[in-house]
């Protein structure tokens, strides 16, 4: 942002210096004004778009990770009907499972935008817990199916939570953003602003808003890795013993 207004300013004094003396600021076409205006309507309107999409998928990444967590959490709560070495064989691979993504699998994230292979196969491991277990009695059974129920909504919560660790913001679109901004900071040269403190003041906060809100998008489009995350606190609340 500091870089941004130094920059415009600086423009502006080389300008106003190699600027014609006959140059007359207060004649500047009407038209460059009409166009100024709607190209900033129009790149106001992008940048809102922008920022809603990058918000929702950080909203939509943290809900998988609830998700995640409470199916989890339904399968340590319902096995508990099972017998005792099925039912601890059971949690201890999920707190298995929880304590690899909240300690290591959510670091990897961040770094690499990608889950780990180790994740995979500890709720792969789950998995086989949960389906290999034929239940002996109606009551084991009753709760048979809600329990694979639950598997297969933490699974589905993983998969979603691994398409949206990487960057969602397609390169074209960084590329209509910045080229966006550089044009509306350009067009005011093309007003004939003057070196007036007020003039370079607003041009510089100008300059700054712009460049404010290109880094907010750039820092909500990695919702795992960057200010503004989605957290791992659904895992922490849910498995209180595990330590992130």
């Amino acid at each position: 942002m500091l870089a941004a207004c130094v920059v415009v300013v600086l423009i502006t004094l080389v300008r106003h210096r190699t600027a014609p003396l006959d140059e007359d600021p207060s004649e500047t076409p009407d038209v460059i004004e009409y166009m100024t205006m709607w190209i900033g309507v129009v790149y106001a309107i992008v940048l809102g778009l922008a920022i809603a999409g990058v918000w929702e998928a950080r909203s939509a990444a943290q809900d998988h990770v609830q998700a995640e967590a409470q199916a989890l959490h339904e399968i340590s709560e319902r096995v508990r009907v099972y017998p005792a070495d099925v039912r601890d064989r059971i949690r201890g691979d999920v707190n298995a499972y929880v304590g690899h993504v909240v300690n290591t699998e959510w670091k990897a994230m961040a770094d690499t935008g990608q889950v780990t292979d180790r994740g995979a196969e500890l709720l792969g491991q789950v998995r086989v817990d949960v389906t290999d277990y034929e239940p002996k009695t109606d009551f084991e059974a009753q709760a048979y199916q809600p329990v694979l129920d639950q598997m297969a909504a933490a699974d589905q919560a993983r998969n979603a939570r691994a398409d949206s660790a990487a960057p969602t913001m397609p390169g074209v679109v960084w590329f209509g953003l910045i080229g966006g901004g550089v044009v509306t900071i350009g067009m005011i040269f093309a007003l004939q602003i003057r070196r007036t403190p007020r003039e370079l003041i607003l041009a510089g906060l100008f300059s700054a808003l712009i460049a404010f809100l290109l880094f907010l998008i750039w820092d909500f489009d990695a919702p795992y890795s960057r200010g503004v995350t989605a957290s791992a606190d659904p895992f922490l609340s849910l498995f209180p013993d595990i330590k992130g």
